[in-house]
């Protein structure tokens, strides 16, 4: 009759952890988070992540709004956000220094601590018997292969490419390109979103034509396709900073290799504890991310929520280490 009893509270009591690991979780907030909805790949990425183990992890209904940047940011420090997955710091200094002093948003955590931004071209073009740029090495060296990247609508320059008119990062490369001299020499083409800039690269790459560009990693344009850095001086804050001040800007540098940050409204911060311990967790790397974001191009018809599952469900080991054993067993039921 004991062992009978005993065996009966044991399973009971496995009943009740099973059903309480399984139960519907009650989230802390009673609206739905908002989260940044920032326009561009790998920002896409985490939020899909995110907003997948907030839903299904801690029972949290979220809106993501769209747009870029600054206005996010602006609206985050009205509290009209909570979260931001990717604060580039140092494309935002000062805007963010301001919020951050009188108290509207914090920093949670490095998603990830190894952003590059550069100017590629591809392999194939600097590198093989057939090169047909084998000494290009520094951006000083463009003028003398501007034919190779001729611009078809100003046939006497070449083509740079811009990442997309409004960004932080496209002031910047034009500034550089006007501090290198080289706004005499090439256009500075801006596309009209990221998608047409990803598009205009792969297209070159496929057909093994000459291409220069920026771009930044996490991506799946670094993730996929063999490019080499174009060299600059190395990164001086104090020329740096003087340059994205100055309208006129005479000496710049290199990227600098970014810590990119999780953020978060202050409001949010001290409603949504446990949220906040799960963000100030989140850390993922450029390799990592880019990778996964190869998956958004190579698998047919994938969105950028097919990629958040497939990290999910195939990067464990990882995501695991941000939640408390209960939320991921959650997560993984819905998964």
């Amino acid at each position: 009759m004991i062992r009978i009893l005993t065996l009966a509270i044991t399973v009971l009591c496995l009943g009740l952890t099973a059903s309480a690991g399984h139960a519907k979780p009650q989230c802390e907030l009673d609206r739905p988070i908002r989260i940044a909805g920032l326009d561009w790949e790998s920002s896409r990425f985490h939020v899909e992540v995110a907003q997948f183990i907030f839903e299904n992890g801690y029972g949290c209904k979220s809106d993501v709004i769209p747009g870029s940047s600054i206005p996010l940011l602006a609206g985050m420090a009205r509290g009209d956000l909570d979260v931001i997955m990717e604060v580039w710091k140092n494309n935002l200094t000062e805007a963010w220094r301001k919020a951050e002093k009188a108290g509207q948003v914090t920093i949670l955590g490095i998603n990830f601590p190894d952003a590059v931004q550069a100017w590629f071209v591809p392999r194939y073009l600097v590198e093989g018997e057939n090169a047909s740029a084998k000494g290009l090495t520094h951006v000083r060296d463009l003028p003398k292969y501007k034919a190779l990247f001729r611009d078809p609508e100003e046939p006497d320059k070449g083509r740079f490419y811009n990442c997309k008119l409004g960004w932080v990062c496209e002031t910047v490369n034009t500034k550089k390109l006007q501090a290198y001299g080289l706004d005499d020499h090439f256009t500075n083409f801006r596309t009209g979103s990221s998608a047409a800039l990803s598009a205009a690269i792969a297209s070159a790459y496929a057909r093994k034509k000459p291409i220069v560009y920026y771009y930044w990693g996490p991506s799946w344009i670094v993730g996929k396709f063999d490019a080499v850095t174009l060299k600059e001086p190395a990164y001086d804050e104090k020329i740096w900073a003087a340059m994205k001040t100055s309208e006129n800007p005479q000496e710049t540098t290199a990227y600098p290799l970014t810590k990119v940050f999780t953020g978060a409204n202050t409001d949010f911060i001290k409603k949504a504890p446990k949220l906040t311990v799960f963000l100030r967790k989140y850390q993922t790397s450029n390799a990592l991310v880019s990778n996964a974001l190869v998956y958004l191009k190579d698998k047919k018809g994938a969105r950028p929520k097919d990629v958040a599952l497939h990290f999910l469900r195939t990067q464990k080991d990882i995501w695991q280490k941000w939640v408390p054993e209960m939320i991921a067993a959650r997560v993984n039921a819905a998964l």
